[in-house]
């Protein structure tokens, strides 16, 4: 890919990465490998063929000698008496083949009468066939070696004496002798001095059926090569031609269907930008364009003209929907600031008190949440606690959010206890719900110079309580139905008794239910666990800082689902002698 873009390139390059040149790119690698492909083919029916027809004249010529010789020719008497003279030698005597005293102990074969014969029909059947050599001998299989025992061929180089051998592959001798007469016999054998040789034969038998010898033929496929050498020659440069005469027709044809209806086509795209950005706002760019390919071109057109014709209702409708957009964020942001507002925010919210600490946060999933918590004096004496948490997110959880928090702190000031609170409430909403949503509450009265604190819980989370010098725990307190399920339900309080020092630690279920990346959810043991994380200041705002930085470091950049909603509260004693720091 070019590092470029195709408005930074220059005039080569642009041919270069062109479409045309692409096209013939393509059309040369085809054509190019479709010929391979053909030129393999072709060059191995080739090459099976020549040697299936050297194999064919090789062997029908050893089979036709074969035929004459057993007829007119003793031929076992002349192999008898070579295989004497050559197995009664000595290793040493058998290494010195070839020389004139190796040749010397087998001389008085070749003046035998039927020795002359076999040389005659031999020599007579080379001239006349098309093959290098046709010879008489025996396959020593002990020793993997060739016995000749008559070589029509004279020349000192290449002919061989009576008695004389060379070495020869154990696989060729086992074909020879385990051949069962049907099909053609023959073997292909690279060897040096020969090369590429083809060597066919046909067993000569004797009256009770054993191999006395073979006649054998053979012929060098050097003609083989030559005619693949030809073969590959002709077709290379037959495909080059081909190929450079298809990419220049391909590439005409593809510049006029493809190439300049996509460049028209680029060009009107262009043209179109500019005359929106000087604020033209014709629509008939593209369907000017006159593009009868027929095919996905002349439909990308097509396609264009009825962009281009629905951009400008595009462009009203967005404009629209933007405006809408900035409206909604504008009221969300609104609202979001009214929800703050309607929640304690101010810390400490009793600065001239010392018999208690409190502190709390809240932080949506949304812009506004359904979770909230609040806690006022309803007299000198006596603090309201609450913590809910609203079915649902957004808007309709903060509206109904505010209807609930003003109905538990008009009971509360009434003089009701938590019970009766819980009860009075979930009559209220249970009157008009037709959304029918729900809240789970939590709701407790401390008296401030006791430390008896009196609660509720309509099927929230349990509390967390730490006394002093131990740890915080969970609390299992009473759990009732929550509020607005069944305008009937009522509501069970309990009492606990907070010596200075006491520490009360009350959530949403946002808190253990925080999920990381892989779903894995935060947990009452990790929030206990950062609950209990050795500090230096033990104060509620500081327990709240340390369980939100455990939740951030547990979740990571996973989106948060549900609102997050914390409430501590520690009471010192109506002297304020409890609390106190924690040290590492």
């Amino acid at each position: 890919m070019p590092e470029k873009s195709v408005r930074e390139m220059g005039g080569w390059e642009l041919f270069h990465y062109s479409l045309k040149t692409k096209v013939f790119r393509a059309t040369l690698m085809g054509a190019l490998v479709l010929g391979l492909v053909a030129m393999a083919v072709g060059l191995s029916s080739y090459t099976m063929s020549m040697i299936d027809r050297y194999i064919g004249e090789s062997f029908g010529l050893a089979k036709s000698t074969a035929v004459i010789a057993e007829r007119w020719i003793s031929e076992d008497v002349i192999a008898h008496m070579v295989m004497d003279i050559y197995n009664g030698l000595t290793p040493e005597e058998r290494a010195q083949t070839g020389t004139p005293e190796y040749r010397e102990r087998f001389a008085h074969v070749m003046n035998e009468k039927a020795f002359k014969y076999l040389k005659a029909i031999l020599k007579d059947m080379l001239e006349t066939g098309d093959v290098d050599d046709i010879y008489f001998g025996i396959f020593d299989r002990e020793r993997q070696a060739l016995v000749y025992i008559c070589d029509p061929d004279e020349s000192e180089k290449t002919g061989f004496w009576p008695g004389e051998w060379e070495t020869v592959e154990k696989t060729e001798i086992e074909r020879f002798y385990s051949w069962d007469g049907k099909g053609k016999l023959y073997d292909i054998s690279n060897m040096p001095p020969y090369g590429w040789m083809c060597t066919s034969g046909v067993p000569l038998r004797d009256e009770e059926g054993g191999i006395t010898g073979f006649i054998l033929a053979d012929v060098t496929l050097t003609n083989v090569a030559h005619g693949m050498r030809r073969f590959v020659l002709v077709y290379v440069l037959a495909l080059l031609a081909t190929i450079i005469l298809v990419g220049w027709l391909m590439v005409r044809r593809m510049k006029r269907m493809l190439v300049q209806p996509i460049n028209a086509i680029a060009d009107t795209a262009k043209k179109y930008v500019e005359d929106r950005r000087r604020g033209i706002t014709a629509t008939d760019h593209f369907s000017r364009l006159s593009i009868r390919t027929g095919d996905e071109v002349e439909n990308l057109s097509l396609v264009m003209a009825e962009m281009e014709r629905d951009l400008t209702d595009y462009e009203e409708y967005l404009t629209q929907v933007t405006a809408e957009k900035e409206r909604i964020e504008t009221e969300l942001d609104l609202a979001r600031r009214i929800q703050a507002d309607m929640l304690p925010s101010v810390f400490p919210p009793f600065p001239d008190r010392s018999d208690v600490d409190i502190y709390a946060s809240m932080t949506p999933a949304k812009e506004v949440g359904g979770d909230f918590y609040d806690f006022f004096l309803i007299d000198e004496d006596h603090l309201g606690l609450t913590i809910a948490d609203i079915s649902g997110k957004g808007i309709p959880a903060a509206l109904f959010m505010m209807t609930c928090k003003t109905l538990v702190q008009n009971n509360a000031t009434a003089g009701f206890g938590p019970s009766e609170v819980l009860s009075a409430v979930n009559r209220q909403i249970c009157q008009n719900n037709r959304e029918q949503m729900f809240v789970t509450m939590w709701f407790g009265i401390l008296d401030l110079q006791t430390g008896r604190l009196v609660a509720a819980n309509a099927g929230h989370e349990f509390p967390a309580l730490k006394k002093p010098g131990q740890r915080f725990e969970i609390y299992k307190d009473k759990h009732c139905f929550v509020l607005g399920g069944m305008d009937n339900t009522v509501y069970k309080e309990y009492e606990m008794q907070l010596e200075p020092g006491t520490k009360l630690f009350v959530y949403t279920d946002g808190v253990p239910e925080a999920t990381d990346k892989r779903d894995q959810a935060f947990g009452t043991e990790r929030m206990l666990a950062a609950l209990n994380e050795p500090c230096q200041d033990d104060k509620c705002q500081a327990v709240l800082e340390r369980v939100q930085l455990a939740i951030a470091r547990f979740v990571g950049s996973a989106p948060q689902f549900d609102d997050i909603t914390m409430l501590c509260v520690e009471y010192k004693g109506p002297n304020g002698e409890g609390g106190g720091s924690c040290r590492r």
